[in-house]
């Protein structure tokens, strides 16, 4: 498939299926059975702070830095549904935001060196030009801004438990590739009656890329959350392969 008509399928996905996700992976969380932002303090005090958050999904990580007394907010996202839903939300709650609608790796009406955070909560994967998408991001803020972005870490698309014998498997703690980790070819992935199409980036893929955008990397997390590790309760398979692996990755970089 072309980059543009990509962007086309996930944005029609998202737009039908917005309601579904509503409030999901949001701030404080990073990612699912993963250390939060309560844990991990990646934004500090961000009090009069001008803050864009790049697919910005139903708007619950904007009213988290709100209600941290963040002076200024943006949202982009793909989806006018989600946007719908975000303008709403905020309102409901006090707030109101600047959104644009549109893919991440378009020109859009955004002011350069503008910004002292930038930040994507399970969002930047679905980007078809990830080196494009950093480079718009870095005009963006401020030198020393800062940007954070949290997705699916690559092994977590690349590890499953075994198909064959998997009760067993799963009792044992044995888990398989199923898919190389040097493959970064798109692929598509059946979702509510529907199909969205990523691609599974190396995570030297991002380093490069961030890179060569102009940021230093501050620091970069896979951590699984503490409760997790330590509980046995919670026999889902998630759990038990998050003990094994880290299913989301966090970076914080800085722009030089």
């Amino acid at each position: 498939m072309e980059n543009n008509d990509i962007i086309q399928n996930n944005k029609t996905y998202w737009d039908t299926n917005a309601d579904f996700w509503f409030g999901t992976t949001a701030l404080p969380e990073y990612g699912v059975k993963f250390v939060t932002e309560d844990d991990l303090h990646l934004f500090g005090d961000v009090s009069g702070k001008k803050m864009l958050e790049v697919c910005c999904g139903s708007g619950h990580s904007l009213k988290y830095n709100a209600d941290r007394n963040a002076s200024e907010l943006w949202g982009v996202d793909l989806s006018h549904k989600q946007i719908e839903n975000a303008k709403a939300y905020l309102k409901e709650n006090g707030y109101t935001a600047k959104f644009l609608c549109g893919p991440m790796e378009s020109d859009l009406d955004i002011p350069s060196n503008y910004f002292d955070y930038v930040y994507s909560i399970y969002g930047i994967g679905w980007t078809t030009d990830l080196q494009g998408t950093f480079n718009k991001i870095a005009s963006y803020l401020k030198k020393d801004g800062i940007f954070i972005f949290s997705w699916h870490h690559t092994l977590n698309l690349c590890v499953a438990w075994s198909c064959e014998e998997r009760k067993e498997v799963i009792e044992n703690n044995q888990l398989t590739f199923q898919k190389s980790y040097f493959d970064e070819s798109y692929f598509t992935m059946p979702v509510h009656d529907s199909e969205i199409v990523l691609c599974n980036r190396k995570i030297s893929t991002y380093i490069n890329a961030l890179a060569r955008a102009g940021f230093v990397v501050e620091q970069m997390i896979e951590e699984t959350d503490k409760k997790i590790m330590e509980s046995f309760e919670d026999d889902s398979d998630k759990a038990k392969k998050a003990r094994m692996l880290p299913l989301s990755v966090c970076f914080k970089a800085r722009k030089l």
